[in-house]
């Protein structure tokens, strides 16, 4: 496999461009080799490294966590308990959000429920939301 411009990465990835450069600048993917034109070309090696960021992002990863987690992938004779450890704690912050959004759920529910058709001036949601 050859090598692929910015932009065929980009695609390849479903990543945005300057999501690429930004990811460059922060070391998260090594700079690529420039050509005679000095365009970047990228190899298979940055293709599957954007590829392990996009797929850990998508999973809700907050890019030290990735970077963590890029850090032990480039260890492979490590045990994967730190890579553990790491999912964990992501896992953690993603039940602490569920249950803020369960009572944002409930919340709204309780305001909707107290509605009572009749003008805005009696709104029960709009006199929720107002300053008391």
């Amino acid at each position: 496999m050859g090598s692929f411009s910015i932009g065929d990465l980009a695609r390849a990835t479903a990543t945005k461009v300057e999501t690429v450069r930004y990811y460059e600048r922060t070391g998260l993917l090594p700079s690529p080799p420039r050509t005679g034109g000095n365009y970047r070309a990228y190899g298979p090696d940055h293709l599957a490294r954007l590829s392990f960021i996009r797929r850990a992002r998508d999973l809700g990863f907050p890019i030290e966590q990735v970077r963590a987690l890029l850090d032990l992938a480039d260890q492979r004779d490590r045990p994967c308990e730190a890579v553990d450890v790491i999912a964990r704690e992501h896992l953690a912050e993603v039940d602490r959000k569920l249950a803020d959004l369960a009572a944002l759920r409930r919340e709204l529910d309780s305001m909707i429920g107290q509605c009572r058709q009749g003008t805005v001036a009696e709104c029960r949601i709009i006199e929720a939301l107002a300053p008391a």
